[in-house]
C-alpha cells in the first residue's frame, strides 16, 4: 500500500482536483485530499529514510528550499494558533513531497502513460456533461464542472497533452482533439486563446503550416464572432483579451503596498482588501502579484527567483527530443505566461499549479538522469 501510494500519489493529487470541481463530488473530493494529506503526513514521520533520501535529493531541492522558505516565514511572522497559515505550510510541504515520491519511484510512468490517462479521464468528463448538459452554446459551457474557466482548464490541457504527445493521429485521436478543442472554446474562457496559441507554436513553430493555421484561425475568429454565442472568440471581440483584470491588478497593488515587506501571510494567498473598494474582486488574478502580496517583497521575491531560475534552465538545457518533456516543458511555459492574468503558483488544489510543480519535479529529475543515470 505505502508503495503504490508513493507511486501514484502525485497522479491521485492531480485527478482528484477533478473531484473537488465537481458539484456532486466536491465532498468526495475534499475526503480524498485530508486522507492522502494524512496518510503522507504519518508516512513521511515513520519513513525517516525516505525523507532523506527523497527529500534531500539532489533533483527535488527546489523543493526543499521553498519548504524551508515556508517554514521561516511562519515561524517569523505566525503562530501555532494561526491554524489557516499552518494548515497551507503543511499542505504545500506534503504536496511537494508526494510529487517528489511520485516522480522517483514512478518515473517511467509518468512518462510513457500518464497523460493518455489523463486526457481519456477528461474525455469521460466531458461525455457526462454532454450527456447531463449538452447545451454546448447557451451561454459559458461548465458541463457538470462548477466553473467554466476551470473546466477549460482541464480541457484545453487535455487538448495540448494529446496534440504534443501523438505523433500519428488516428481517427479517434482526431475526434478527440476536435471535442477539446471545441468545448474549451465553449467554456468562454480567453485563456485558452494563449494555451491554443503556445501549442501551436510548440508543435510546429514559425512554419508555413502556422501560418496556415494563423489564416484559418482569422477566418473562424470572423465567422464566429457574427453569432450571439458566449465562446472563447465572442469574449474577446466583446471585452478584448484581459481588459477587465485591470482593476484587479491595481488593488492586488495597493493591498500589497499596505504591508510590501513580509505581506500578509501564508493563507492570504491570492488575496485582495476588500477594505480598499467596493467592487466584488475574487483575487488578485495574477500569480506574481499573489504571491507578493502573501509574502511581501522580501519572501516573496526570493520564492519568485526560484521559480523562475529553475524554469528557464529547462528551457536552455532540455533538448524536446521526445513529445512527453515537450508537454511538460510547454506546462512551464503557459504557466509562467498564464500567470499575469491567473493566480496560479500559489493554490493547494488547483489543477493547473499542481501540474506546474509537477512539471519541473519531473524535469529536474528527468535531467538529473540524464547526467547522473539512476544513482543517487
Amino acid at each position: 500500500m505505502i508503495k503504490w501510494l508513493f507511486k501514484y500519489g502525485a497522479a491521485i493529487f492531480l485527478f482528484n482536483t477533478i473531484l473537488l470541481s465537481i458539484g456532486y463530488t466536491i465532498a468526495l473530493g475534499d475526503q480524498i485530499f485530508l486522507l492522502l494529506m494524512g496518510l503522507y503526513g504519518v508516512i513521511l514521520l515513520i519513513n525517516p529514510k525516505q525523507i532523506s533520501k527523497i527529500i534531500f535529493h539532489k533533483a527535488f531541492s527546489f523543493f526543499l528550499i521553498l519548504n524551508i522558505i515556508n517554514l521561516s516565514y511562519f515561524l517569523l511572522f505566525h503562530s501555532l494558533s494561526d491554524f489557516a497559515a499552518l494548515k497551507y505550510m503543511l499542505a504545500r510541504g506534503i504536496q511537494f513531497s508526494i510529487i517528489s515520491f511520485s516522480v522517483y519511484y514512478n518515473f517511467e510512468y509518468y512518462k510513457n502513460k500518464f497523460l493518455e490517462h489523463l486526457t481519456y479521464i477528461i474525455f469521460g468528463v466531458i461525455i457526462i456533461s454532454l450527456v447531463t448538459n449538452p447545451n454546448i452554446f447557451s451561454g459559458r459551457y461548465s458541463g457538470i464542472i462548477w466553473n467554466p474557466n476551470a473546466f477549460s482548464s482541464f480541457t484545453s490541457m487535455a487538448f495540448v497533452a494529446l496534440l504534443l504527445i501523438k505523433e500519428t493521429k488516428t481517427k479517434f485521436t482526431i475526434v478527440l482533439l476536435a471535442l477539446f478543442f471545441i468545448v474549451s472554446l465553449a467554456t468562454g474562457s480567453r485563456d485558452v486563446l494563449v494555451a491554443f496559441f503556445l501549442v501551436f507554436l510548440f508543435k510546429y513553430g514559425f512554419s508555413k503550416r502556422n501560418l496556415l493555421h494563423g489564416i484559418l484561425a482569422l477566418i473562424f475568429y470572423f465567422l464566429i464572432i457574427n453569432f450571439s454565442f458566449e465562446t472563447s472568440l465572442n469574449r474577446v471581440s466583446n471585452l478584448g483579451l484581459f481588459s477587465d483584470r485591470f482593476l484587479q491588478y491595481k488593488y492586488a497593488y495597493e493591498t500589497l503596498m499596505e504591508k510590501p515587506l513580509f505581506g500578509f501571510g501564508l493563507d492570504k494567498y491570492a488575496f485582495i482588501n476588500t477594505e480598499l473598494t467596493e467592487e466584488n474582486l475574487h483575487g488578485a488574478h495574477n500569480g506574481y502579484l499573489a504571491i507578493l502580496v502573501q509574502y511581501g517583497f522580501l519572501f516573496g521575491l526570493l520564492v519568485l527567483s526560484i521559480i523562475f531560475s529553475k524554469s528557464f534552465s529547462y528551457l536552455n538545457k532540455i533538448y524536446l527530443k521526445d513529445s512527453e518533456t515537450k508537454f511538460y516543458v510547454y506546462t512551464l511555459v503557459y504557466t509562467l505566461v498564464a500567470s499575469v492574468y491567473e493566480t496560479f503558483l500559489t493554490g493547494i488544489n488547483e489543477f493547473q499549479t499542481i501540474l506546474f510543480w509537477f512539471a519541473l519535479a519531473f524535469l529536474s529529475f528527468s535531467e538529473f538522469k540524464r547526467k547522473y543515470g539512476d544513482g543517487d
